[in-house]
């Protein structure tokens, strides 16, 4: 196990409440880390501004030496929405972009079964998965290998889940035509302009977009699968790197508390308060995702979705957050705004208890009644989460 622990050394008797509720948070981590569920894990947490803890375990692949580092590349799925999302409005700030025009005027071969619908959806409907396909439509045709402009196509002959801008149905494909956006109002690759943008201008000096780009980095972690009461490492997957602006994005923790701590608002230099506003305020409902979350226990009463982020109300709190999933990753990421603190996570595997490590950090920090989220004392074997590869 690597530890890597980035508070101020305070003898226990003196800390605060706050850093005491960090402290406690970080002993249940290091023991959680043990669980069969994970090969490699990094956790940060951060603190106005500033990064209070930051954890790392394991290696990069199962049966190797190579340790899991703060510079550990992984890929972070779905939480390249909120890249993309982010980008989009900045160019939308600068009149470089405007969100309320139809799609189809930039991406032509885009169809929807009811006439005149296609025409309808804006690239904001995009950013916020108001388009009225079903959930992760064609997902299953990406993954076998269909080009994602022929899929766009497809779309014609799909049954709608509602007009556009009625429903949230959650995308991928379909959210990756941010990125004609994005190419068009800046001249450059969507990969191009998000490093000159964002990852260049906040000092992600590992963040990347693509397949090549995580390999190239020298100090990547493997995805993994199940295998008997363990993990085995399996080839990376490109499926989802052919829609970048919803899936293409890799990142390392440290990376990922720099970014993170833009989007809590304490680098306005690279992303003013304007656009993260923007980006952050809620657009539509979604009651599937409020049962989700009632199902799993957690204390939310309320979720809905802004541009490529989700707003929980979390026991009384706002959240602001996103999860990602894809063949062999988890990654999560979520702030309080009130309490101006938040937390990054990125496994390598798919391990159930990885998904439990961010309610474990809400109970320390708000002060819940303690719940046993990771049931150690139930452990057996490696699980796997159940979830859909590609998203939250």
């Amino acid at each position: 196990m690597c530890v890597a622990a980035l508070a101020p050394a305070t003898a226990y008797a003196q800390l605060t409440k706050e850093a005491q509720a960090i402290h406690n948070f970080a002993e249940e981590l290091d023991n959680a880390a043990t669980a069969p569920d994970f090969v490699g894990l990094a956790v940060a947490v951060v603190k106005k501004g500033e990064i209070a803890l930051m954890r790392t375990y394991g290696v990069r692949e199962a049966g190797g030496k190579e340790k899991v580092t703060p510079d550990t590349v992984f890929r972070i799925a779905s939480l390249s929405k909120g890249f993309a999302s982010t980008l989009a409005v900045l160019e939308q700030s600068e009149g470089k972009l405007d969100l309320s025009t139809p799609v189809v005027s930039l991406v032509p071969e885009f169809k929807l079964r009811k006439k005149g619908d296609a025409a309808r959806v804006t690239f904001e409907d995009v950013l916020a998965h108001r388009t009225g396909l079903p959930p992760y439509a064609y997902d299953n045709l990406l993954e076998a290998g269909t080009p994602p402009a022929t899929i766009l196509a497809e779309y014609g002959k799909v049954k709608q889940t509602c007009s556009p801008g009625e429903c949230f149905t959650y995308q991928n494909v379909a959210f990756n035509m941010i990125a004609a956006a994005i190419e068009k109002a800046s001249g450059k690759s969507f990969p191009a302009e998000l490093q000159d943008r964002v990852f260049t201008p906040l000092n992600m000096r590992t963040a990347s977009v693509g397949l090549r780009p995580l390999m190239a980095t020298g100090n990547w972690a493997r995805p993994h699968k199940r295998a008997g009461m363990g993990w085995v490492s399996v080839p990376v997957t490109d499926y989802y790197y052919k829609v970048p602006a919803a899936g293409g994005v890799n990142a390392s923790i440290t990376d990922l508390s720099r970014w993170l701590i833009a989007q809590m608002g304490h680098r306005p230099d690279v992303l003013s308060k304007a656009v993260l506003d923007e980006a952050h305020r809620r657009r539509i409902g979604t009651p599937p995702e409020t049962s989700r979350q009632r199902s799993l226990k957690t204390p939310v009463s309320d979720t809905s979705y802004g541009l490529g982020w989700r707003t929980y109300t979390y026991a009384g709190k706002k959240l602001m957050t996103h999860s990602g999933s894809v063949e062999g990753y988890i990654a999560q990421i979520a702030w309080l705004p009130e309490q101006d603190t938040g937390i990054v996570i990125l496994s390598n595997t798919r391990g159930s208890r990885a998904s439990k490590i961010m309610p474990t950090w809400l109970d320390y920090q708000l002060g819940l009644t303690k719940t046993d989220w990771f049931r150690l004392g139930e452990i057996t074997e490696a699980a796997n989460t159940p979830t859909i590869a590609s998203g939250d």
